[in-house]
């Protein structure tokens, strides 16, 4: 602990004890390419294949309009239970007061029952109702016996169009997120995940996205209803997966789902990727003897498909897991990280930019070696056809059983038309990845990876890394934990 090594200093320099050098650590040759009888064994052993289910989107859900509502539709044949879903294209992102909202409703009754009236009469019908508040979409939820969805959904709505606000319990509900945002700068897993986000959105997004501890504090009882009253008046997509029959969907959303005949529309809203055309680190400062470590490139390239099959085995052999290169070299041959990965992403819509980004924790004076080993395998890939195999036979392996069940379906299509596709690409890549080979994994690495510029962010101790070797990478920015939280 860091309270031990300061004891341990103030000793060491009252009694003149130096301090003792780390030794030096030899790589260990890895074994990629040997394999153990068992191992063996178990790979000759003849087995029927699993095959594959693709979802089709034609056969396994469907479509239809409830009034001037979207329904996305499938029947569940396996038991009584239903799940209806309200989802908006609306998010903390856009509304930041959104989030506060929902948690606030989870504690109201309205002007006719009770919170605790309420909760007792949907445990009665056993059902539950929720609000989920994404950066992006917002979801409302009726779950629960299917025939008592109709009651759910009218307790839902009632309570949505006449809650009662509670100042008193707003003011404990703003105490704890107070006490979680607190929390939060002192979580070192918390403070790396929100120095990514600015990382790879920016400060302006950072600020236009969170509520400062001030405007937090000023919310009122009133907006934070109003918030929820309007909701429905936006235009929303509905799914529904259970008994039901599709006519028996559209008259329970026409007798218990009040809309405007025209509801607002909600375009679909994503932020944009930061671009990365020249080098840059930034450091929050964060007092630990350990470092995370995180490099982020994107070049603004668009989606394409054609490039799924191979961009999904280069992840996979590259930085996918224990078998993976960047485990094998980083943790296991050079002990230079307790965690490390690295990734190239798709966009996760059809406007979106493909970024690659690798991460490293390790200890502080690990920093220098560890990131030129790490831009080492990144720009000179090691090669290993035993490694290339295991990384597809892990890809076909876990398509073969996916499968896609309930109301999994309904939000696998929604996914599928937010990338602009017809269908999922997880068909096209089980089709090409048994014909990629060691060329093929090597010309995605040169055309995708090798050579990139990058933003660097670090999260550590400034006093104990080794700043001047960040600055031969580019220009440092420090920032505060204030800026890349928000609050």
């Amino acid at each position: 602990p860091d309270s031990y090594a300061v004891v341990y200093k103030h000793i060491g320099e009252d009694k003149g004890i130096k301090k003792i050098a780390a030794p030096k650590i030899t790589p260990i040759v890895t074994n990629r390419d040997k394999q153990s009888p068992f191992l063996l064994a178990v790979q000759n052993t003849e087995v029927a294949p699993i095959e594959p289910v693709f979802v089709d989107y034609e056969k396994d859900m469907s479509r239809f309009k409830a009034g001037p509502l979207d329904v996305l539709y499938k029947q569940n044949v396996k038991n009584d239970i239903a799940r209806l879903v309200f989802r908006f294209n609306t998010g903390s992102a856009i509304d930041p007061a959104l989030s506060v909202a929902a948690g606030y409703f989870d504690y109201l009754g309205t002007a006719e029952k009770t919170r605790d009236e309420i909760v007792k009469e949907l445990y009665d019908l056993a059902c539950e109702t929720s609000v989920r508040v994404d950066p992006y979409t917002t979801t409302v939820t009726v779950y629960g016996l299917g025939e008592n969805i109709a009651k759910t959904l009218d307790i839902s709505e009632d309570l949505f169009r006449n809650a009662v606000g509670d100042d008193d319990v707003l003011e404990v509900l703003k105490a704890d997120m107070l006490k979680g945002r607190a929390d939060n700068k002192m979580n070192q897993r918390a403070c790396n995940s929100a120095l990514q986000q600015y990382l790879f959105y920016g400060p302006d997004y950072v600020k236009r996205t969170t509520l400062t501890n001030k405007e937090l504090m000023a919310l009122t009882s009133d907006e934070l209803l109003d918030a929820l009253k309007s909701l429905f008046t936006f235009d929303h997509t509905v799914l529904y997966y259970g008994p039901a029959s599709a006519e028996e969907v559209k008259t329970l959303l026409a007798e218990h789902h009040q809309v405007p005949a025209e509801p607002t529309p909600l375009p679909q809203q994503f932020a944009q990727n930061v671009l990365t055309p020249a080098p840059q680190v930034i450091v929050a400062p964060y007092p630990s003897r350990q470092f995370n470590y995180v490099q982020y490139s994107d070049r603004g390239e668009k989606l394409d498909v054609a490039e799924y099959p191979a961009i999904r085995l280069f992840n996979e052999y590259f930085g996918g897991g224990m078998n993976a290169i960047v485990f094998q070299e980083m943790r296991e041959s050079r002990a230079l990280a307790y965690s490390a990965g690295a990734y190239l992403a798709n966009p996760a819509y059809a406007d979106g930019t493909y970024y690659f980004r690798t991460y490293i924790g390790s200890q502080n004076d690990k920093l220098k070696i560890a990131v030129e080993a790490f831009d080492d395998i990144v720009n000179n890939m090691p090669q290993s056809d035993k490694n290339l195999e295991i990384a597809k036979t892990a890809i076909e392996s876990g398509i073969r059983t996916q499968r896609f069940n309930g109301i999994d379906v309904l939000y696998s299509y929604l996914n599928t038309k937010q990338l602009g596709l017809e269908e999922p690409a997880d068909k096209a890549i089980f089709e090409k990845i048994g014909s990629l080979g060691m060329d093929d994994l090597v010309a995605t690495q040169e055309k995708w990876v090798k050579g990139r510029t990058y933003v660097y962010a670090i999260l550590g101790d400034p006093k104990d890394l080794d700043m001047n070797y960040l600055r031969t990478l580019g220009p440092v920015r420090v920032v505060s934990l204030e800026d890349i939280f928000g609050y």
